[in-house]
């Protein structure tokens, strides 16, 4: 593959005098004292808005289903599974302790309902017939969860089952699990699970379960729309919380809290900081395309590259800024096949002293081999001139 890139300059009209720089994190408020470790991130750039111990260790307890519910996303994302399909429960499944919505052995449940078991409930045997549609067995699907984990460049996280469950050397922090957060969000139909204060599963049965949100900030705070608790003796209250509102989205971590109520304070003070002390200006919409590369030898000779998720920089109110620039680094020619999705190159919003947001930049469809007669038919015009 080629991997020499050219670099387009587009100046976006956003013109203003800078003053008062943001710093990355600001660690000199005091959001979360009783916790042992806390992060507060912006959702579309990823920027650091309030930490604390965000890169210790921890057990993260029921915390650990955001990234079961990534893997399940994925696939619901790629239609390797359906929200209409039935899933059965097995007899291992059936039997995890904790939280559950007591599915029986042979029991079968839709991927929607499990969904909902998981992401209200936070049930653990709903998690585990989850993993094991999707990858056979539980222990299989953790290798998934943290193959994906290693993806997403989280270094002090390390997955031992799906539930979160107590486990010898079951860790994350909060910042890995900011990151896993964001990465769920990306799938915008997540929200419409985590975001559900109460709903039921059997409907119509003699056995119709009550599901109600273990996080009580969906109903108690505005915006609130996820994510998912976690307790255990060891772990304590954690809480990993997203809102929106406006045009911003933040997510906020909270692990090792001494109670539910001190977590739930402590997390509503994160939200508010965020929202009162901080805005976003968007840039470039989810999948909003950027230009084109040229592929060598494919079944078409150029791709359009966009931006997989939404862009937007993040300004302390009342801060302003100077002319900005989208500075798109691609490689000059790609060599077919390439993938939908395929990082082609990366995407700076910049001011002459700083930079806002580095993203990368994909492949909007798939573009294949092209055919030995295909070739032969482009020599043949471009030896003609047409």
């Amino acid at each position: 593959m080629n991997r020499s890139f050219i670099t387009t300059l587009l100046a976006i009209l956003l013109v203003f005098t800078i003053i008062n720089p943001v710093s990355a994190a600001n660690s000199s408020v005091k959001l979360a004292e009783e916790a042992k470790s806390a992060v507060l991130i912006e959702q579309d750039s990823g920027k650091i808005l309030y930490s604390k111990n965000e890169n210790v260790k921890l057990p993260p307890a029921s915390m650990t289903k955001i990234m079961t519910l990534l893997l399940i996303m994925e696939k619901i994302e790629d239609g390797s599974i359906k929200l209409n399909e039935k899933v059965r429960a097995s007899e291992y499944a059936a039997s995890m302790g904790g939280s559950q919505i007591f599915l029986e052995p042979g029991e079968e449940m839709t991927v929607d309902e499990l969904l909902r078991g998981i992401a209200v409930a936070s049930g653990n045997d709903a998690s585990v017939v989850m993993a094991e549609r999707i990858a056979g067995t539980e222990d299989e699907f953790v290798k998934l969860m943290n193959k994906k984990a290693k993806e997403l460049g989280l270094k002090n996280t390390t997955f031992k089952n799906t539930t979160g469950l107590p486990a010898d050397g079951h860790v994350s922090t909060s910042y890995d699990m900011a990151i896993m957060a964001r990465e769920l969000l990306k799938y915008e139909q997540v929200t419409k699970y985590t975001g559900l204060y109460e709903d039921y599963l059997r409907q119509n049965t003699d056995n119709k379960f009550w599901l109600v949100n273990t996080n009580k900030l969906v109903k108690f705070y505005p915006g609130c729309d996820g994510l998912k608790t976690g307790f255990t003796t060891e772990a304590r209250y954690c809480l990993t919380a997203t809102a929106k509102r406006n045009d911003m989205r933040v997510v906020g971590v909270i692990m090792g809290a001494p109670t539910s109520k001190v977590r739930n304070a402590q997390m509503t003070k994160m939200l508010d900081y965020a929202f009162a002390q901080y805005s976003v200006k968007p840039i470039y919409k989810k999948n909003q395309v950027l230009q084109k590369v040229k592929i060598s030898k494919g079944s078409r000779q150029t791709v359009d590259v966009l931006v997989p998720s939404k862009v937007s920089i993040v300004l302390k109110k009342g801060e302003k800024i100077g002319k900005l620039e989208s500075v798109i680094k691609v490689q000059e020619t790609v060599k077919a096949p390439v993938k939908k999705g395929q990082e082609l190159g990366t995407l700076e919003i910049r001011s002459k002293t700083k930079v806002y947001v580095k993203t990368k930049i994909v492949a909007a469809e798939d573009i294949n081999e092209a055919s030995y007669f295909d070739l032969f038919k482009r020599t043949l015009g471009n030896l003609s001139g047409k």
